[in-house]
């Protein structure tokens, strides 16, 4: 709703007579806001520079990092997305040639999907210029500023895993 958006954007700013009862808040709000933003920037890159989508590019670098391929299920859990939505991709992506679906040799039953040479080119053209974007976006941030950032970050995964978060299932 827009008056929480503005609510939400007031708890963010307001940092006069800053209640640290709101900090953990505010906080994740900053965050979650910076995330937001630096998603758009790479989409938006994603969409002009290479008429790709960010699912895409996720799905590409999973597959990239590993040579012999993952299961559905595999890229499912890194991606932490449903398996629906992977076989839609792949089916995407086998169409236009840039992987290849392959019977696992160890259980029939399984298929291991893999990136072709078509995809393994696209994808090396795609990740340094996805690098060029968080770097520009990051580009306010000094190195120890963002070596800062990184282990507060590390420091904060560490504690929301500590309370319960689940952060290896599928998001619908």
């Amino acid at each position: 709703m827009a008056g929480d958006e503005g609510r939400s954007e007031r708890l963010m700013d307001d940092t006069e007579g800053t209640d640290d009862a709101l900090l953990p808040l505010r906080v994740w709000l900053a965050l979650f806001s910076s995330v937001k933003q630096i998603e758009g920037v790479v989409r938006r890159n994603l969409r002009e520079d290479f008429a790709s989508t960010l699912p895409r590019f996720d799905l590409l670098s999973q597959l990239y990092r590993i040579p012999d391929g993952l299961t559905m299920g595999e890229l499912s859990n890194r991606l932490m997305v449903t398996n629906g939505n992977v076989t839609g991709l792949i089916n995407r992506l086998l169409a236009e040639g840039l992987v290849e679906r392959l019977v696992d040799a160890e259980d029939r039953r399984v298929q291991r999907v893999s990136l072709t040479r078509k995809g393994r080119r696209l994808f090396a053209t795609m990740a340094p210029a996805n690098q060029a974007w968080i770097n520009g976006v990051m580009a306010g941030l000094g190195t120890d500023d963002l070596r800062d950032l990184h282990r507060l970050l590390t420091k904060l995964k560490s504690s929301a895993a500590h309370h319960g978060q689940d952060t290896d299932s599928p998001r619908e």
